[in-house]
């Protein structure tokens, strides 16, 4: 496995993210709704580096791929906090084709939130089935099968501390 991105580099970068967000929202108290799994690490390190007082909560969503009904988005979780007149940050770990995130971001202002920020870990380099640009953005990666940190590969290589490129 070649390294993508190393520990120290996801560290500053988490930093400064934690830093552009306290500086935005500073006054507020916002809501981070966090995409399980893959988000999970770089979530509860993100929040961290944040410093005001804020709240988090998770969605699972997953992509069922039928014959009638061809990559269908299933809501599995559902956000339990209120989000009715609320700031809310929706983080994952990628930007990929941008399907998913424009359904939750179209999910959450259906339940009323004031406003609707994203932020992600990655971002693939490649022309996206839903044009969508993120607020807050770790890394540009290229269009290439990354694991670590959060990604994975049939739920193994989440536990480590840089994103790497799988061998084929």
């Amino acid at each position: 496995m070649k390294i993508l991105i190393d520990q120290e580099s996801i560290k500053q970068k988490i930093k400064e993210l934690g830093k552009k967000i306290t500086e935005d929202y500073k006054g507020k108290k916002p809501v981070f709704v966090g995409v399980l799994k893959g988000a999970f690490i770089f979530l509860a390190d993100l929040v961290r580096e944040v410093k005001i007082d804020v709240e988090f909560d998770f969605v699972v969503v997953s992509l069922y791929r039928g014959e009638k009904n061809p990559d269908v988005i299933i809501l599995e979780r559902e956000v339990l906090t209120d989000l009715e007149a609320r700031d809310v940050i929706l983080v994952d770990e990628i930007l990929d084709t941008g399907r998913t995130f424009s359904f939750l971001i179209d999910h959450i202002k259906a339940k009323g939130a004031k406003s609707v920020k994203t932020c992600v870990f990655l971002k693939k380099k490649k022309k996206r089935r839903v044009e969508i640009e993120p607020d807050y953005c770790g890394f540009e990666i290229p269009d290439v099968f990354v694991v670590g940190y959060g990604l994975d590969y049939k739920e193994r290589y989440r536990n480590l501390p840089y994103v790497g490129i799988v061998d084929e």
